[in-house]
């Protein structure tokens, strides 16, 4: 299952459910937990099937620092580097934080590919972004001999990444409900039902 991006109305366009957004099914495989402990998380999911977690973090914090209307005023004539949604993610476009959000933060036409829609995902300054990413409490359970490595981004309706694997970790939706782990070469996608702010933490 694709984690599925929900908006509040920070980040509104226009209300969730309205033009642009996409349609949301309503069957979710992935088992939910919110009184997960340590032990459990890896002796039934960690390297095995994925889950979504439930009220392990507070970061209502990090959740306000991120509306729309402090980003701006704190990052908006910051430069964020953009990706295409493709597995490789040749095409970079750098350009002020402002300009993303108020000219390319829209939702995406359903035909466009992966590797047509320009999105700011990973490639983060960390040092400029200090302010904002040191209010973030990432999901308790790491695996031995791993470390964190953050990926922040926003992004509007219907884009995404098609399927794809990497090395294990966590997807959380900043302006939405769930966290999801998913194991080493889990197979996954996502797609943003509406504009979304986010967070992935790979261990690697």
């Amino acid at each position: 299952m694709a984690p599925a991006s929900r908006l509040l109305a920070l980040w509104a366009l226009a209300r969730p459910g309205g033009p642009g957004a996409v349609a949301e099914e309503e069957r979710c495989t992935v088992e939910r937990r919110a009184d997960l402990t340590y032990a459990e998380f890896v002796q039934q999911y960690a390297f095995v099937r994925p889950v979504i977690l439930q009220g392990l973090t507070d970061n209502s914090r990090f959740r306000a620092l991120c509306s729309r209307e402090r980003l701006l005023a704190s990052f908006g004539d910051r430069v964020v580097r953009l990706s295409t949604a493709n597995t490789y993610s040749y095409h970079k476009v750098d350009l002020p934080f402002q300009e993303y959000v108020e000219q390319l933060l829209h939702p995406q036409d359903p035909t466009s590919l992966g590797n047509d829609t320009l999105y700011f995902f990973g490639d983060n300054n960390f040092t400029e972004w200090a302010s904002l990413f040191r209010h973030y409490s990432p999901p308790p359970f790491g695996l031995l001999g791993t470390a964190p490595a953050y990926s922040f981004g926003i992004a509007g309706a219907g884009s995404g990444v098609p399927f794809h694997w990497h090395g294990p970790g966590y997807s959380e939706v900043i302006y939405g409900r769930k966290v999801l782990y998913f194991p080493d070469r889990w197979w996954h996608a996502t797609l943003n039902l509406d504009t979304s702010v986010f967070i992935s933490t790979f261990l690697g």
